[in-house]
């Protein structure tokens, strides 16, 4: 039986997987608006600056925004997660989190998320940059060759750089906008 194309492009995949989790995510929440709806812990991970989304919500509005996204995977018992929180308070990082879709996934809420977006392993914390058409951005990875979605879990310094990096990127690949011919 031949592979369904939605599963040789990856692009598709992205979207095919943040649809179904957005409809899981809003029967799993009785109906109510999952948009307006801050991720589980999203106020530890400094909720208040950062516009954190869940999974399908934050990729519908990467597809339809163009914004490049940072997925970032944690888990409420992952001690190193909560050093990683600390991070997220930095000046420099709620400002270069402006530029992007925010999304945060609690693994043992949507271990679903977790396995379709694994590019290296199911580890966390994990942060991973995508493009806004769901292609995982190979440049913007921590120093650790084994796990290299893992970031400086005490200097908010790579972090910020590889954010910088990353929305650089986004913006020399986003298309001109279209514009009308002026009479």
């Amino acid at each position: 039986m031949p592979t369904p194309s939605v599963f040789r492009n990856p692009r598709a995949h992205f979207t095919l997987v943040a649809a179904t989790l957005s409809l899981l995510v809003s029967v799993a929440a009785g109906q109510r608006s999952v948009a307006a709806q801050q991720p589980n812990m999203a106020e530890q991970w400094n909720g208040g600056e950062i516009a954190w989304r869940d999974v399908g919500p934050g990729i519908q509005e990467a597809s339809r925004t163009g914004q490049p996204v940072v997925m970032l995977f944690h888990a409420s018992w992952c001690g190193s997660c909560r050093r990683y929180r600390a991070v997220w308070k930095d000046p420099g990082v709620v400002a270069a989190s402006k530029n992007f879709v925010m999304i945060l996934v609690d693994v043992d809420k949507h271990p679903d998320a977790n396995g379709a977006f694994s590019p290296d392993g199911t580890y966390v914390p994990r942060t991973i940059f995508y493009t806004a058409e769901g292609d995982v951005m190979k440049d913007a990875v921590g120093k650790d060759t084994q796990y290299p979605h893992t970031i400086d879990l005490d200097d908010p310094t790579e972090l910020r750089t590889l954010m910088q990096k990353a929305a650089s990127q986004a913006a020399t690949r986003a298309p001109e906008p279209h514009r009308r011919a002026e009479n």
